[in-house]
Formats: structure tokens, sequence, C-alpha cells
């Protein structure tokens, strides 16, 4: 079974090294780090933080948007793609389950993911030990960001898997695909202010919105980075509720989140004739 999954994933790794999706990845990632690197310093004496915490903190808040964006546009046609090209039934000729080749698909497509944060935050850990010697107190809040982003695109392309099975087309599945990015990203924050705002105070806002935050995979790796971070102040207004909410909470939605959505993905597929 591993050696079918892995030899899946480095099919699908080749491929994506041929698309350029590796080279894209990176260079976004990178490229934004950067200027995020730069434009950190400038709180960091008034904050008393270390450079490399102040990036991090901000990276924080790159991330949420950009890697769930890699990872889906990285995973909608994964069967879609397939399906279009008449290369599914071909594949399903193999001696590999529909499990092993989502399984094989998914991670290469991590490996995609992981390679581009890694390279990415390289960057500005790099930036950041070069002009301030302190910043390596910041490493391991870095460190722990690297790992968190790479969960956090997990579940992001096992949703994209999702959507590109029940989709079948690419043209629906990259449709899905925006669509989910806007409401896990940006609409479902914009719904929980709404709903804060007009609460007042009330019932919601002190036991229902901690607990709606959590549910959310990107607002899980807000809260869970920034809860342990020295500059908080310096890249969200997420402090207070991230300092209440217990640690275990959002990383237990970080781990779960994946699984969750690889197992929708695993059902979707179960329904996509060959």
């Amino acid at each position: 079974m591993i050696r079918r999954i892995l030899s899946t994933a480095g099919i699908e790794f080749r491929i994506a090294l041929r698309n350029r999706w590796v080279t894209i990845a990176v260079v976004m990632m990178a490229l934004f780090a950067l200027v995020l690197s730069a434009a950190g310093s400038a709180p960091t004496g008034a904050l008393g933080a270390d450079r490399l915490s102040v990036t991090v903190a901000s990276l924080t808040s790159l991330s949420v948007y950009l890697v769930p964006l890699i990872a889906l546009l990285i995973s909608f046609d994964a069967i879609a793609g397939e399906v279009e090209r008449g290369t599914l039934p071909l594949l399903m000729t193999y001696p590999v389950t529909r499990g092993e080749v989502l399984l094989g698909k998914l991670a290469a497509q991590l490996g995609v993911v992981a390679l581009a944060v890694v390279l990415g935050y390289a960057v500005a850990a790099v930036a950041a030990l070069v002009t301030d010697p302190a910043a390596a107190e910041g490493l391991p809040a870095l460190w722990r960001l690297i790992w968190t982003s790479t969960l956090l695109g997990a579940s992001f392309l096992a949703l994209g898997h999702a959507a590109s099975c029940l989709a079948r087309r690419p043209s629906g599945a990259a449709g899905m695909a925006i669509g989910l990015w806007l409401i896990f990203v940006v609409l479902y924050d914009l719904g929980l202010l709404v709903a804060v705002v007009g609460d007042d105070g009330g019932v919601f806002t002190k036991q229902v919105f901690p607990w709606l935050l959590v549910l959310n995979p990107a607002d899980a790796f807000r809260i869970y980075n920034l809860a342990s971070s020295d500059a908080v102040g310096a890249a969200t207004g997420l402090g207070g509720a991230a300092g209440s909410i217990a640690a275990w909470k959002p990383l237990l939605s970080l781990i779960l989140w994946p699984v969750g959505a690889a197992l929708l993905a695993r059902a979707a597929f179960g329904r996509v004739q060959p």
C-alpha cells in the first residue's frame, strides 16, 4: 500500500514540477515573506520583541490567505482533470485503490505546499537574522508557523480534492475552489463579526463565538500561532480571542480538518465513474 501511494505521489510531484506549480508556489511565498520581513522591522522596538517574532506574526496573517489559496489552486483539478483528459479509466486499471490514488495526490501536493512554505519562510528568517542578531529568539515561533501552515495546506488540499470529485469538470471545480476560499477565509469571519456586533456582548459572544472560531481551520491556524506570539498586536486584532481560547482547541481543529476533508474527498471519489 505504502509503495503504491509513494509511486502515485512521485508521478504527481513530477507533474507539478512540469506544470510550474512548485516554482509558482515557492516564488509567491518567498516574495510576500520578504516584503513582510522588510516591513515588519518598524514595530520591533515598540513591542520589545525581536524582528523575527514580529515577522512571524505578520506571516501568520499572510499565510491564512495565501496557503489555502495555493492549496486549492494546486488541487482543484486533481480528479476533474483526470476525467476531462480521459485518463481516469486508465488510472483505475492500475492495481491501486481510489483511496491510494487520493493519498498519493495529497502527499505530492502537500510536498509542494511544504516546500513553498519552508523556502518562503526561510527567506524571511535569513533577512531577519542578518539585520537583527536577536532574531534567533523567534526561531521556535517560525518552526511552529511552518508545521501549522503545512497542516492548514493539507486541509485545503483535501477540500480541493473533494470539490474536484463533486464537480467532475475543472471549470466547475475551479468555481467551487474559489467559493471555498471565500467562505473559509473571508466570508466566515465577516459573518462572525456581524453576529458579534449584533449580540453586543451577549451569550453568543462569550460562549458560542470562541467555538465557531476554532471550527474554521483558517481561524484555528491563526489563533494557535498568535496565542504564543510576543507580537500579536502588530499583526491582528485577534489577540484577545487568541489569549482566551485554550491552545489545544485550535490545534485539535488543525489536526482533524485534514482527516475529515480527506474522508469527504474519498466518499465523493467513490461516486465518480471512470
